[in-house]
């Protein structure tokens, strides 16, 4: 998996969630409490999201064959899109069943030091790994932008993933924190129930954004506006070509982008040096942008003054100018 893929951060959230679920299920056994269920479950979904991203990265790295040309980079987003889906929904689900269970019947929560005790060493854990979450994801955020849109427009899907699930365990840790402890005070366990039902709502929602941006990766993005740019100017500052009619991107996986454009070149040029020149663009394109790595470059005939109708599309660049 690449730099780009988080392998440490996802890793370290494996480790911290299997080892915070064992505790989680021995705190529910002792105290009955539904909000330790909840976090167990949690918990466990976590782990299991964990080793799914983890496959799915070992399975994109398969060389390219006669059935999927372009390889296999695109089942990162299979993966990352089971996780967000299945394993979050099935674990808010299952809290949202079992804090109504425990609303319309009511069960007596004991011991209730044991479950705050693993709560409080479980938000210490989820912490650790928080940080190494955030660690790996400023390797490749960049100074300038957002949390929220490096989540949003991230590539690579697992590291959005493994922040929101630590983002999200260190809000259902404080959830469940607040269901036992309130319980714990009044002697009600209706708290406990609410805390149950809050922890399924934010895996739910979590789930709803880690679908729908994950979503847009299997449909195919194209390249972000700065990397389109910097490949347009790579093309164009050579000077081999008379106009850059269009240009498409499309990320073939999250370190493989996919540049097409037809070129205008001057009617008198050879072929030979056409071919030259797409050569120096291709190499180019390949230094302002690695991750472009499948490159289709058509070559056409540019006569000035014979332009076609003003396109309408974005990704047509109208001029060499």
């Amino acid at each position: 998996m690449s730099a780009s893929g988080g392998g440490k951060a996802i890793i370290a959230a494996f480790l911290a969630n299997m080892g915070i679920a064992l505790a989680k299920f021995i705190a529910w056994f002792i105290s009955g409490s539904a909000s330790m269920l909840a976090e167990a479950i949690h918990s466990v979904a976590d782990s299991g999201n964990q080793l799914l991203l983890l496959l799915g990265g070992r399975r994109a790295k398969r060389a390219a064959d006669r059935e999927h040309p372009f390889g296999y980079g695109r089942e990162r987003y299979v993966y990352a899109f089971v996780v967000s889906i299945i394993l979050f929904s099935v674990g808010g689900l299952f809290s949202i069943y079992e804090g109504i269970e425990k609303l319309t019947h009511p069960h007596e929560v004991t011991n209730y030091w044991v479950p705050i005790v693993v709560l409080v060493i479980a938000i210490v854990l989820e912490s650790f790994s928080l940080r190494t979450a955030i660690k790996e994801s400023n390797l490749v955020r960049g100074p300038r932008q957002s949390w929220v849109s490096f989540v949003r427009h991230s590539k690579a899907p697992e590291l959005p993933v493994v922040l929101l699930e630590d983002v999200g365990a260190l809000t259902g840790l404080a959830f469940a924190l607040f269901g036992v402890g309130m319980t714990a005070i009044t002697h009600n366990p209706l708290f406990d129930a609410l805390g149950t039902l809050m922890i399924g709502t934010l895996l739910i929602i979590i789930a709803i954004v880690l679908g729908i941006e994950t979503k847009s990766l299997l449909v195919g993005e194209g390249a972000t506006t700065a990397d389109h740019d910097r490949i347009v100017t790579a093309i164009l500052e050579g000077h081999e070509i008379e106009k850059l009619i269009h240009i498409k991107t499309l990320y073939l996986g999250p370190d493989e982008l996919l540049v097409a454009a037809k070129l205008g070149f001057a009617s008198d040029k050879p072929l030979a040096s056409v071919a030259a020149d797409i050569d120096r663009i291709e190499t180019r394109v390949r230094e302002a942008v690695p991750t472009a790595r499948v490159l289709y470059f058509e070559p056409d005939i540019y006569r000035p003054g014979d332009d076609p109708t003003p396109p309408t599309s974005d990704f047509v660049i109208r001029s060499a100018d």
